[in-house]
């Protein structure tokens, strides 16, 4: 019988999250970004509760604003463009924190299967560095710098996904690689579009 591994718990996995011309389809990625912010119970540590209801808050602008029109909301794209339309920023600017706060997580969970040796803090450390650490003040850093402390070992961490190491790393690396994709289009959209000015 195959052990069941974090993955297999989760409503939506990233991987399943389509993208179409429109964009990335919004209900489905909403999913899969809960099932993320329940990866940071792994860890293990109250100090991620922050990261957590910071992500959480912003799911919720953004399925608020989808629940509003499901059909002129179908993306994340055309929910931006919508709410633009509107001269509304409540959805944008939760989707572009809810952006970065997954760039986060995802350099630093790239980090953890690339550097094999390299522990969980040195890698979400150095992936606050370089992504969330621009946009945040002083007042915010010392909390964060204080979550990235509180990592367990990674070894700990990996056994928490699941038992069977092998399929772990599999599943890891579809999913990672799905959200890195999704993060990237994210990227690019707000930049071309401008959609990240003021915030």
């Amino acid at each position: 019988m195959t052990s069941i591994t974090y993955f297999d718990t989760v409503k939506r996995d990233f991987c399943d999250v389509p993208i179409t011309e429109e964009g990335t389809d919004t209900a489905t990625f909403l999913e899969a970004t809960e099932g993320l912010i329940k990866m940071f119970d792994l860890l293990g540590s109250s100090a991620f509760n922050i990261v957590q209801k910071d992500m959480s808050g912003n799911v919720n602008k953004i399925r608020a604003r989808y629940e509003s029109d499901r059909i002129r909301n179908n993306t994340l794209e055309n929910l931006v463009i919508s709410e633009q339309k509107e001269k509304k920023r409540i959805a944008t600017e939760g989707l572009l924190w809810l952006k970065r706060g997954l760039e986060f997580t995802s350099v630093a969970l790239r980090r953890s299967i690339n550097e094999t040796t390299e522990e969980l803090s040195v890698s979400f450390t150095n992936a606050y560095g370089v992504t969330l650490k621009p946009f945040h003040n002083y007042l915010v850093r010392p909390v964060f710098a204080l979550a990235m402390k509180a990592c367990p070992y990674r070894v700990e961490f990996f056994k928490k996904l699941g038992d069977d190491q092998a399929r772990v790393n599999e599943q890891y690396e579809r999913w990672l690689t799905a959200l890195e994709r999704i993060v990237a289009k994210l990227n690019y959209f707000y930049e071309q579009g401008g959609h990240d000015k003021g915030f």
